[in-house]
């Protein structure tokens, strides 16, 4: 990319050593682009290895659990309700100690340095290297969170601690939830970014490096490290941030269609549309931010199973159409019928449908009968006009802005849909949108209005929110707020008031890789 421009793009299929696909594309563009490795000023990555390695439970530290709540934080215990299996990955090491506060900053009772070093110096003993430090209404204040931070280094220098403050929003349970979860995947963040860093230093490249996040914006490589969580979602907004870019529209549904999936989101001014309900993450409550998506099993690579009772039929109509949910994925140019396998997929439907299509060897498909092809397609579009019309909040069309490899998919108009956007480039709409993306920050916080004023609150909650997105990379001079919300808690005294800010800036480009 040169600013909005494609100079350049290559797509590849998924390699099982994340990096080396990625030095084999950036290889190849900068032959292609006739492109130095010096001139890079930047790279931008989306990465799903971490939300992999939490769902296969892979690469996880053991973790000690800090709850500065006690006694009233006893009544529900850390990790309730969490799957056995990750459960036993990040280990049963739990330390309920006195502390926390009220929603106006009250001690709920005071912090024990006491107990804090006895519990610190029972860690180092164990052998754990990360920790999960939680508290009551610590957005509003994370004092005893840094205190008990500030003993457990000493105790245990190294080790790789989380802050519930810095991550989730409103909420005990949730935000530790997802302190413990980002703590866990702490050691395999470090190896992440390093091994993309060597990768870029052996091309030759040593721009700054950016990783997405689930808001559609940016982070340094180093913060990356310290919050591997907030990378979950950042498939999905990238293809937004890139739909909005390619097709000149801000507020739209976007379906980005990939091999195994489709993610459905909405663009509201150019950004993702935010979840603002606990999110749930292999079963385990969160409530840190993540765009509001639905995924539907139906992608290019999604399997038609009764294939050889659908061909043997002649009226499709009296056969029932069984699609998905499994899918061959990456594995579609090899197992997909077009590409010589033996696995009908939606690719083939479209390819028998749509003779323009110029993929694979269509003598492989042309004993698939047209009005079966046609019947199976009725029967996709109508499971994405489903999922359309539930991702919708009001009743009127909308724009639809259709991206990734599998939009060849959708052949016809859609109901609910006012318009039928195909962008060019909308299969590479994901690496697009990681590299026009802003750096965002965003704070969550309760305010009482007796304490400060509205003035002081807000102008509190923007300051904190700017040094957020410096702190994550952002260029200061040309930050900006997009979101604000200010809701009034009456069922709590002192004139509460729930206060959330988002920013965003453009990035800095340092030279950083050396």
């Amino acid at each position: 990319m040169h600013g909005a421009s494609v100079i350049g793009w290559y797509k590849t299929e998924t390699t099982a050593d994340i990096s080396s696909g990625i030095v084999a594309a950036i290889t190849y563009l900068l032959d292609a682009a006739d492109c130095a490795p010096g001139m890079i000023d930047s790279v931008m990555i989306g990465t799903t290895q971490f939300i992999n390695s939490l769902l296969e439970n892979k690469s996880l530290l053991e973790v000690a659990v800090i709850r500065l709540a006690s006694p009233s934080g006893h009544s529900v215990e850390p990790k309730i309700g969490w799957p056995r299996t990750l459960t036993n990955a990040v280990g049963d090491h739990t330390f309920l100690l006195p502390g926390g506060y009220e929603f106006d900053g009250r001690e709920v009772s005071a912090f024990d340095e006491k107990e804090m070093r006895k519990a610190a110096k029972e860690i180092n003993r164990r052998g754990l290297r990360a920790a999960a430090i939680s508290s009551t209404f610590a957005t509003l204040n994370s004092g005893m969170e840094m205190r008990a931070a500030a003993i457990l280094l000493e105790e245990n220098p190294g080790i790789n601690i989380t802050l519930s403050s810095d991550i989730g929003r409103m909420g005990l349970y949730e935000r530790e939830n997802s302190a413990i979860l980002n703590a866990a995947l702490s050691q395999l963040s470090n190896q992440v970014v390093e091994s993309f860093r060597q990768a870029l230093r052996e091309l030759g490249i040593f721009s700054s490096l950016y990783i997405s996040q689930n808001d559609g914006t940016l982070m340094k490589s180093d913060f990356v490290k310290k919050f591997p969580i907030l990378t979950f979602a950042s498939g999905p907004t990238n293809s937004i941030r890139g739909a909005a870019l390619l097709s000149g529209v801000e507020d739209a549904i976007v379906m980005d269609i990939g091999g195994t999936t489709c993610d459905i989101g909405v663009l509201q001014n150019g950004f993702p549309r935010e979840s603002f309900i606990d999110l749930h993450i292999d079963g385990i409550r969160t409530n840190f931010r993540m765009p509001d998506i639905l995924s539907i099993a139906l992608g290019g690579g999604t399997i038609i199973h009764n294939a050889q009772e659908l061909l043997h039929q002649d009226n499709p109509d009296t056969c029932t159409i069984d699609i998905g949910p499994e899918s061959v994925g990456f594995q579609l140019t090899k197992k997909a019928l077009i590409f010589g396998g033996d696995t009908l997929t939606a690719t083939d439907i479209a390819a028998v449908t749509n003779t323009e299509l110029d993929i694979g060897n269509r003598q492989h498909i042309q004993h698939i009968p047209l009005n079966l092809a046609i019947a199976i397609e009725e029967k996709m579009h109508s499971l994405y006009e489903t999922a359309l019309d539930r991702m919708k909040t009001s009743v009127g069309d909308m724009p639809v802005i259709l991206v990734g490899g599998g939009h060849i998919l959708i052949k016809r108009h859609l109901a609910g849909c006012s318009e039928l956007i195909r962008p060019k480039y909308a299969s590479v709409a994901n690496a697009i949108g990681a590299s026009i993306a802003h750096v965002g920050g965003e704070i969550d916080r309760i305010y009482s209005y007796q304490e400060l004023s509205r003035e002081q609150a807000l102008a509190d909650a923007r300051q904190s929110t700017t040094n957020r997105v410096i702190q994550a990379g952002g260029d200061q001079d040309t930050l900006r707020f997009i979101d604000f919300d200010e809701t009034e808690l009456n069922y709590l005294p002192g004139k509460a008031v729930r206060v959330r800010v988002k920013a965003v800036a453009n990035l800095t480009c340092e030279k950083s890789l050396q």
